[in-house]
Parts: C-alpha cells; structure tokens; sequence
C-alpha cells in the first residue's frame, strides 16, 4: 500500500502539475487544468490551489494570462530566439551588432556622470569612484523585443582627446569613436542569469519566475586595457545566445 502523501495540499498540486509539464503532459504553451478542475480533483479551495500555481510562477513553469488561465512553460523547449552574439565591422568602417537586430532607444540616450562601482571598477581597471560618462536606454527592436542597456566610459579614457571637454557618443557609435582615436577594438562578454529587480522586470515586462540574462561586455585593446563597458539585460525565458568558438 503505497504510503500517504503528508505534504500540504498546494505542494502536492505544484508537484502534480510540475511533473506534468516535465514530462510532456501540458506542453509549453498549453493551458492548464483551471482552478477549478483542480479544486475539485484534490479536494481543496481555489486559494489553496492558487498558493501551488504561485509556487510554479516563482519558478519560471507556468504563466498566468490576465482572462485566459495560466499555461506550461517547459524549460526544455527550444526558445523562439537565438542571438549570435558579437560586434562586427561594416563595409563603411562603422560597427554592428552581429545579430544584425537593429534597436531604438525608447528616448534619446543622455550623458551623465557617474563614479565607478566598486563591483565594476575591477573589470574596467580603474579605481573605486573614478568618474565615467554612463548611457543608460531602453531599447526595443521589431517583434517587441525589449533590452536595457548602459554604457560606461571612464574620463581617463579620454584625456587629451576631443572628447576630454564633450561627452563621446553611445555605442554602437561608441566603437567608432574610440577606433578614431586610435585604439584597435576588442571584446570580451561576461554572462550571467540572475532574478531581475522590480523596476527591471517592468521595463522589460517579465512575468514573474523569469530570469534576467545579464551581459557584461568589455571594449579593450589587443593589450587588453579596457576601454569601455556595457551591461545588457535581457529576458532569459525565450532566448539563447550563440558565440563562435
């Protein structure tokens, strides 16, 4: 006789519905059996069975729509994007972006300054609080992709250059300045996916359990002396990103 389940009702819902998207039983994009249906099938309230659907939520399994229920979201389910990633020269000596994805700001990108963070100064080398110029954009692109991007240059980048007394501009156009001065470009990406905070999951419209997919990319010398950073935040539920190896 098979032992009885002690754990609380919503948990035994998750793990019920859990494994049923897992499996393949409520493929990705399928709705799910309604609050109602489960109610009756475990015999507990529509509360309680709403606490087992949040705990999926959390997780990144399911999604609720506003008026049509919630639906699987299978981690194992190929995303509807992939993204190469890099920087690539054009014919006319500008750069791209090598996705060719073409993205615009929701409004005008401004110049500020900022001191370097601690948890960046390290990677653009230059000491704690040493004054940058910083971007900062929403951007979207055509199917309603959305990302946000800042930008950092640190003010020692650009002594004795034009741009000591004026701001450079925001990158893409970023490259081509800097490759004006003088500097052969390079680039090195750091990825990582982390919880995105509030106002992140708002611009970027994330159902809750999604994670962000955060991009640190460095512009440096072939001598690798940096001259530039970007950070990039992306939604990490439907996208992949390639790199050449």
């Amino acid at each position: 006789m098979p032992a009885e389940n002690t754990q609380p009702k919503y948990r035994q819902i998750a793990d019920y519905l859990r494994r049923g998207i897992l499996d393949g039983t409520y493929p990705a994009g399928q709705p799910l059996p309604s609050e109602e249906a489960l109610a009756k099938q475990f015999g507990v309230t529509r509360p309680t069975v709403r606490q087992g659907l949040t705990e999926l939520r959390a997780s990144g399994l399911v999604e609720a729509i506003m008026g049509r229920g919630t639906f699987a979201r299978s981690p194992h389910s190929r995303p509807s994007l992939t993204r190469p990633r890099g920087v690539r020269r054009t014919a006319e000596g500008t750069y791209a972006e090598a996705d060719g994805i073409v993205w615009t700001a929701d409004e005008e990108p401004i110049a500020t300054r900022t001191d370097a963070p601690l948890a960046l100064a390290d990677l653009l080398r230059v000491p704690p609080g040493e004054p940058l110029y910083t971007y900062d954009a929403l951007e979207i692109a055509a199917a309603g992709l959305r990302q946000l991007h800042r930008t950092y240059v640190p003010f020692s980048i650009l002594v004795a250059t034009k741009y000591e007394t004026e701001a450079p501009p925001p990158a893409p156009d970023l490259y081509t300045a800097l490759a004006g001065l003088g500097h052969e470009l390079h680039f090195t990406e750091y990825l990582r996916p982390r919880m995105p905070l509030p106002d992140q999951a708002q611009a970027l419209r994330l159902p809750e359990g999604v994670p962000l997919l955060t991009i640190l990319r460095v512009t440096h010398t072939p001598e690798s002396k940096p001259l530039a950073l970007e950070e990039f935040h992306l939604p990490g539920d439907d996208l992949e990103l390639s790199y050449p190896l």
